[in-house]
């Protein structure tokens, strides 16, 4: 039953508010059962509806998101440098480290263009697709171009480079992604340089302790 609803809020937090037949689609579960689990999610305040009655994520999630995010260090000390990093590339830069079979999005800076990419802190992603999941499904990198780019793989129009960052013995991720029509489709001579000094720049101050 726990996987049935944690189906319901995946569902919810990847598409967006939902009526229950695009849940029910989304899911592959029952109207009933889909409806049962969306109606308790909403009495523990993980989710809500909106004005037309749809089911979206709910605002207690913000308060969950606050706590897990202050008990998840690397991702405060990752903000200067994704900070650097979008200064440096003028486009949208991200932290990911694996959970389990997907790749999560744990510190995010989008950039200041109007046309953008945009991944949400605590999105999911599949493994092995894009430079930061192939990257975390374990995929390495060669000491003359420490860094792996990928040109729509993902998503159509998107190109994304990223390298990876050694914390303790874990693998994470530092990835910047933005519109082909910017990063052309040979991102990474453009951005992995940048990248390169961001990752040993998050290294260096997490070895020191933040």
């Amino acid at each position: 039953m726990l996987d049935k609803s944690m189906a319901v809020l995946d569902a919810v937090a990847a598409g967006g508010p939902m009526t229950l037949a695009e849940l029910v689609d989304a899911t592959g579960l029952s109207r009933a059962t889909a409806h049962r689990l969306a109606v308790a999610l909403e009495a523990h305040g993980l989710v809500r509806r909106d004005d037309a009655g749809r089911f979206t994520l709910g605002l207690r999630l913000i308060g969950l998101g606050r706590r897990a995010a202050a008990g998840w260090p690397l991702a405060e000390a990752a903000a200067p440098v994704l900070a650097w990093l979008r200064e440096q590339t003028g486009e949208s830069v991200q932290l990911y480290v694996r959970d389990g079979d997907a790749r999560l999005c744990v510190a995010a800076l989008d950039s200041p263009e109007e046309l953008r990419t945009i991944v949400p802190i605590g999105a999911r992603l599949p493994l092995g697709v894009g430079s930061a999941g192939r990257l975390l499904a374990g995929q390495e990198v060669a000491a003359a171009r420490p860094w792996v780019a990928s040109v729509e793989e993902r998503a159509p129009g998107v190109a994304s480079v990223s390298a990876p960052v050694d914390v303790g013995g874990e693998r994470v991720v530092l990835s910047v992604s933005g519109p082909i029509d910017r990063t052309t489709r040979r991102p990474g001579p453009r951005y992995g340089p940048a990248l390169v000094e961001a990752a040993a720049r998050l290294s260096a101050t997490v070895a020191a302790g933040g």
